[in-house]
């Protein structure tokens, strides 16, 4: 099928903006035909957000394409976001680790950073997964088409906020922002948006969202799910603390799965708006109670070499944790550590939040408490760090079953992580 253009559109691509200009649009236009898009839209959001942030030396092919863009004077039309840097010298990590990181993983960081710059990035350290934070400023609006890409990124601005994204590749992303276009297909149509499965919640207790989010996902994959239930334990406002579960939430199923759009009845925008109208033709059902969940963690694989090792590293914050969660978690990390008997956590931990949610709680007397419990803060992407062969044979702990899927990290739930850190063996 054929994309059918605006005359503006058409003109780009004959040249009317430059060889580089209609060479995007020609790959959009491309990319929009392999999926059956009818016409290309424009990106109306304020910013963009790209997944690429990490300088890996192994992909000169994009540093090459940031070049071509750079020295055709082609800049993004949007000020943008990109996901977390992959290091940080606060994060522990020994004298192997760090100089594999150094020399043969991330050594053209500070180049592409440059590049970023160069293109459009919104500041110096706009870098991390929930660009969407008050924070960080890149919300978009309810409706606002975006060029995004980062899974959870997708499906929370799908998701939460009521904008309308498809699951970009990178790259992509910024073409799409460059160009101002975007091929209609998939996430932004109004049946594209329609829910194909239904999913019933009959816990007894308020679902984990981490384990909750890892079901759906890997049950519907790719569908959008219309989840009953769920609002029975976050209420019907989009609260902070709705808002921080639905993030955590969201990011479990677009990584167990591929989910770039989920509604919750009664709470999400377009679910309160539209209610069951929402559902597609002959949806599915799916019922998940308190044993489906147990049955779901338990058939977690551990890739650890050791399975009974004792963890040497626990990360908290993927995706990157929200400024309400650094502060009830630092009052849970004192209170069982008071409990315990322990002054300090007894693994190494880190937890992980946007620059500008990092800056907002150091201006918290919250800051120098946590501080005091040994935990480490850090605006890195733990993937990233994990993504270091030798980190990799570590045994990491983590609640984030987005780090457990792509990584050898571990799963535990919220509570559990709070008893590893702060009890230790001996206690």
């Amino acid at each position: 099928m054929s994309i059918i253009l605006t005359d503006e559109q058409q003109a780009i691509l004959d040249g009317a903006k430059g060889e580089t200009m209609a060479k995007v649009m020609k790959t959009l236009v491309m990319f929009g035909e392999a999926f059956g898009a009818e016409k290309m839209v424009p990106v109306t959001s304020k910013y963009n957000h790209l997944v690429t942030s990490f300088g890996l030396g192994v992909l000169q092919p994009v540093y090459d394409l940031m070049n071509t863009l750079i020295e055709a004077g082609v800049k993004s039309g949007q000020k943008f976001s990109a996901d977390p840097r992959p290091c940080d010298p606060n994060v522990p990590k020994n004298i192997l680790q760090n100089l594999i990181f150094k020399k043969f993983m991330y050594n053209k960081q500070d180049f592409y950073e440059d590049q970023l710059q160069k293109l459009g990035l919104m500041d110096k350290d706009a870098f991390t997964c929930t660009c969407y934070m008050d924070e960080v400023g890149n919300k978009p609006n309810m409706g606002d088409v975006l060029s995004w890409s980062e899974s959870s990124a997708v499906v929370y601005a799908n998701s939460v906020l009521g904008a309308r994204c498809n699951r970009n590749s990178g790259i992509m992303d910024i073409m799409g922002s460059i160009v101002g276009y975007v091929p209609y297909f998939g996430l932004l149509t109004d049946e594209g948006r329609k829910a194909t499965w239904i999913i019933k919640i009959e816990t007894e207790k308020k679902p984990e969202a981490q384990l909750l989010g890892s079901a759906i996902g890997m049950k519907v994959m790719e569908d959008v799910p219309f989840v009953k239930g769920l609002d029975k334990w976050l209420g019907t406002e989009l609260t902070d603390e709705a808002c921080t579960y639905l993030k955590d939430f969201g990011a479990a199923t677009a990584s167990n799965g591929a989910v770039g759009l989920y509604h919750i009845e009664n709470l999400t925008p377009e679910a309160k708006l539209y209610g069951e109208k929402l559902l597609a033709d002959n949806v599915r059902e799916y019922v998940i109670d308190d044993a489906e969940l147990e049955r779901v963690k338990n058939n977690y694989p551990v890739i650890w070499k050791d399975k009974n090792a004792k963890p040497k590293l626990c990360f908290m914050g993927c995706p990157h944790m929200s400024l309400q969660q650094l502060k009830d978690w630092t009052d849970k990390v004192e209170a069982s550590l008071k409990k315990y008997g322990n002054q300090k956590v007894v693994i190494p931990t880190v937890f992980t939040a946007a620059p500008g949610v990092l800056k907002e709680f150091n201006k918290t007397t919250y800051a120098a408490r946590l501080k005091a419990t040994g935990v480490v803060t850090s605006y890195i992407c733990p993937l990233m760090y994990m993504n270091n062969p030798l980190c990799a044979k570590m045994p990491v702990i983590t609640s984030s079953n987005k780090l457990r899927t792509y990584t050898t990290a571990r799963y535990y739930t919220d509570d559990e992580i709070l008893v590893q850190i702060t009890k230790g063996g001996n206690k």
